[in-house]
């Protein structure tokens, strides 16, 4: 266990940011099924642009690579694109 005052202070935030995180990373992967899982074209144009949002802020914080969130956002991109 530490003993220095920085490193348990250093402890209690990367706890706090990690549960943040780990909030945020659910949150939009529960977004991108559901617009993934989504065969209604208005609906899924009304939900991407939120769905990307999220990915972009998550790309921001470095929670997730910003080539991943690209990726991902091409796709869904081309699934809303696909339906009719």
């Amino acid at each position: 266990m530490a003993n220095h005052k920085s490193s348990l202070k250093r402890i209690r935030q990367e706890a706090k940011r990690s549960e943040n995180n780990k909030y945020y990373s659910r949150t939009t992967r529960n977004a991108v099924k559901k617009l993934r899982n989504t065969e209604d074209k208005a609906a899924a144009e009304k939900l991407f642009p939120k769905v990307a949002s999220m990915l972009d802020k998550l790309a921001k914080k470095n929670v997730v690579h910003k080539n991943k969130t690209a990726n991902l956002k091409s796709k869904l991109a081309k699934h809303v694109n696909s339906l009719s």
